[in-house]
């Protein structure tokens, strides 16, 4: 039997907080391997997507975020920007998701749409196990630095695919709650 895709990393998840005799409902979830996960079904729908004909199309272009990382602007960022950074490219791309969502009509590319935006749902309780705190962004987009429009849906899921595997590795990787303690 196979499970939907994203149904065996929600599961990792949940059973990860559920342990009994933890103090802490939330554990940080420091393996990258849970995200690897993720950004291997962001390529999956991106794939699906380049190959569908019909009916996977955008109605209108969105704000995604800037995928492209400046290191050295990267490193003199404190944790808090690094995150809320992170968290405003997270929405954006739930955002831009759910119009993707509304404009296809191929429902085989809806299970991976539908799974997409339950792995972003996925990564911010990764984020919150870690400490980070939450952003919410502002509700006009347009007004954020570091956003460019799509207009195409393999666009869209191009950018989500680079996001995970770039700012959102890079402020995982170097989490706080993940480092051991030096005593």
């Amino acid at each position: 039997m196979e499970f939907p895709t994203g149904l065996l990393a929600l599961l990792l998840l949940v059973l990860d907080w559920t342990q009994p005799g933890l103090s802490s409902p939330l554990r940080p979830i420091c393996d990258l391997r849970v995200l690897n996960h993720f950004i291997q079904e962001a390529r999956d729908a991106e794939g699906a997507m380049k190959s569908c004909r019909e009916g996977c199309g955008l109605s209108q272009s969105v704000t995604v975020p800037q995928t492209t990382v400046d290191f050295d602007v990267w490193e003199k960022k404190n944790a808090q920007e690094q995150a809320q950074e992170v968290q405003t490219g997270l929405w954006l791309l739930q955002q831009s998701l759910n119009t993707l969502q509304t404009s296809v009509t191929n429902t085989a590319m809806h299970s991976h749409i539908d799974n997409t935006i339950r792995n972003l749902l996925s990564i911010n309780a990764v984020l919150r196990s870690l400490n980070i705190q939450e952003f919410t962004p502002p509700a006009n987009a347009t007004d954020l630095e570091g956003t460019w429009r799509v207009s195409l849906a393999t666009d869209l899921l191009q950018v989500h695919v680079n996001f995970l595997r770039g700012k959102v590795h890079l402020l995982l990787s170097s989490a706080q709650a993940c480092k051991p303690d030096v005593s």
